[in-house]
């Protein structure tokens, strides 16, 4: 069978499975290479293919694994509750401020990577004063969302290690050049949250409520400002700042540690600290064991998928049959198309789906006609499952989001796409501006 149609036949077979079956994504990406290497007669080097897609996806896989590992800690231990109090504490019944407060909660909380739990204590912490203040019930979740989004862009968040993994690229190819799109990302949430603030201070004057008193304290117990929550402090700092050490390196030499093996130090360190004795430790690698699972375990079956079609040539193949069918006028573009539809295609695709399954025939395509495969990639973290991840119905964490809201999805989508899509073609603009694209 000729390798391009197989390859087209594996992908959409792929597709077709996770998008209209109850199929488990894991299930589809170990499976469908597995029997398309068999038809396609690659079965005696099936080894050697899914050999060596795992040993690609390690380092992604072992990220992933201990940064989830290790935020998880820092959010349980409350090294971050001061900065959620300072927050909220700052509203003082304005909706403007409520709406920046509320942008910056969830931007602190996706730092584990995690969008269930970044929805779970942003909503939590945050609904009451929402309600107290008569806020449209579309505001929290979708100024939650626009933050959420933003933060998905980090490496240990699911779309980048997915897309390192499907290109076979580390951090300072596909995430650091986008750092300067992420920061503009950022400040358009902020102004995002600062316009719907105005417009429901406006709101709120016109109806009668006007502004109203405070939130009344938490009762909770105040923060220990310990030993324990600086050594903390300081550790997250240090490791914050050895991951974007590409930025400062010419000017400061540091070693030049993996972003993985920083994530071990640092929980290595963190736990026995943290978590006296082998009961309490085990408790809290139990706390955060099904996010590590679902995560690893989807990264090492992706590894099987990308072994398999690069290994017998379905990737090169159909990259080949696609640049000779693209209009010579769209190849110089090609980058701004899949920056461009990213966003709207996390509707439409599920993150293995694109990652694994569409992306690397475009960056294989991009290839071809003489354009950097790695800027493909970057092009998809513009809105695909970043962006676009937390009004797809194709996430479950999305569910979380709307339920504690009270809000249904059709309304949540048409208040916060035009926002969500903003933030995309924001992002677009600045990577191109900075060579990312």
């Amino acid at each position: 069978m000729d390798l391009a149609v197989l390859g087209f036949v594996t992908i959409g077979v792929f597709l077709a499975l996770i998008l209209l079956t109850r199929t488990p994504v894991l299930a589809a990406l170990v499976l469908v290479p597995v029997v398309a290497a068999l038809v396609g007669g690659f079965g005696g080097g099936l080894a050697e293919m899914t050999g060596d897609g795992l040993r690609t996806v390690a380092p992604v896989a072992a990220l992933m694994m201990f940064a989830v590992l290790y935020f998880g800690l820092m959010i349980d231990v409350g090294l971050f509750e001061p900065i959620v109090r300072a927050l909220v504490g700052l509203v003082r019944g304005d909706p403007v401020r409520l709406c920046l407060a509320t942008a910056a909660l969830p931007m602190l909380v996706a730092l584990d990577g995690d969008g269930a739990t970044t929805f779970l204590i942003s909503i939590t912490a945050l609904l009451p004063v929402h309600r107290r203040l008569g806020m449209n019930p579309l505001i929290l979740p979708a100024v939650v969302a626009l933050s959420a989004g933003v933060m998905n862009l980090l490496p240990w968040g699911g779309p980048t290690a997915r897309a390192m993994t499907a290109l076979d690229a580390g951090v300072e190819q596909v995430f650091l050049p986008l750092l300067p799109a992420m920061l503009a990302g950022i400040a358009w949430v902020f102004l995002a949250a600062f316009l719907m603030g105005r417009g429901e201070r406006r709101r709120l004057a016109v109806v009668g409520a006007g502004v109203v008193a405070p939130a009344e304290p938490t009762e909770r117990e105040p923060v220990r400002v310990d030993r324990l929550f600086i050594f903390n402090a300081v550790l997250t700092v240090a490791l914050i700042v050895l991951l974007f050490r590409d930025l400062y390196a010419e000017v400061v030499p540091v070693p030049a540690i993996p972003p993985f093996l920083l994530f071990m130090i640092a929980f290595a360190i963190a736990l026995p600290v943290n978590r006296r004795g082998w009961e309490a430790q085990q408790a809290q690698l139990a706390s955060h064991a099904a996010s590590v699972v679902l995560v690893v375990s989807m990264i090492l079956a992706a590894g099987v998928f990308t072994g398999v079609l690069n290994g017998t040539g379905m990737i090169e193949a159909m990259a080949r049959v696609l640049a000779g069918v693209m209009p010579s006028f769209l190849t110089p573009w090609l980058s701004g198309l899949v920056a461009v539809t990213s966003m709207p295609l996390s509707l439409v695709f599920t993150p293995d789906a694109y990652y694994f399954g569409v992306l690397p025939v475009f960056a294989e395509t991009a290839a071809t006609v003489g354009h950097d495969p790695v800027a493909i990639g970057r092009a998809a973290l513009m809105g695909q499952m970043t962006t676009g991840f937390p009004l797809s119905p194709l996430t479950a964490s999305t569910f979380i989001l709307i339920g504690l809201s009270g809000v249904t999805l059709r309304d949540h989508q048409r208040f916060v796409f035009k926002w969500a899509f903003g933030t995309t073609l924001v992002m677009t603009v600045v990577a191109a501006l900075t060579g990312a694209l």
